[in-house]
């Protein structure tokens, strides 16, 4: 009898894992552009400031960015790439530069959405971004409100950019 309600249980645990293991769960894909200025070149104050300043390694580095450099972001985010573009949200968060020439971040990075359907939610990313690559893929770790226990990846690349004021950067990002 222990057996058999043994043997009950672990197909009843088995048969649940596995239907909840194949259901295809939707993918949502958002595209929108991420404002990273560092100047103030939109005409308003930077939305990206460098904290800590490490010194050059070398006299010969010409790089506007250093390893060791931290980086705070409260950057706009928009519909189309003019900043002049309906407002979605801010890219709030941090990037450490982690290689030599500083051309490689890693990012903790929220998307707080501000306006529209997704207003009050956001997504958390983390990522390695190395800025000489044209086509930058980061993980969805989570997120909060609408995006709760979210998972999936952020695709980034530069629309209008340049290492010393910033610029804009296409955004896209597929969740479950």
């Amino acid at each position: 009898m222990h057996s058999f309600c043994l043997f009950s249980i672990l197909f009843a645990v088995t048969v649940t894992a596995t239907q909840c293991a194949s259901k295809e769960q939707p993918m949502t894909h958002f595209r929108f552009y991420m404002h990273d200025d560092f100047t103030g070149y939109t005409g308003t104050k930077p939305t990206a400031i460098r904290v800590v300043t490490m010194p050059k390694l070398s006299i010969n580095d010409t790089s506007p960015r250093t390893f060791g450099d931290v980086a705070v972001l409260n950057n706009l985010l928009t519909k189309g790439p003019s900043h002049e573009s309906e407002h979605l949200g801010r890219a709030q968060g941090f990037s450490v530069r982690v290689a030599d020439g500083g051309l490689v971040n890693a990012l903790s990075l929220h998307l707080v959405f501000e306006h529209g359907t997704f207003a009050g939610s956001s997504i958390f990313i983390q990522g390695r971004i190395p800025l000489n690559e044209p086509i930058r893929e980061s993980v969805l770790v989570g997120g909060t409100g609408q995006f709760r226990f979210a998972r999936g990846y952020l695709i980034s690349e530069n629309y209008d950019y340049n290492l010393v004021t910033g610029g804009v950067v296409e955004v896209n990002v597929y969740v479950m």
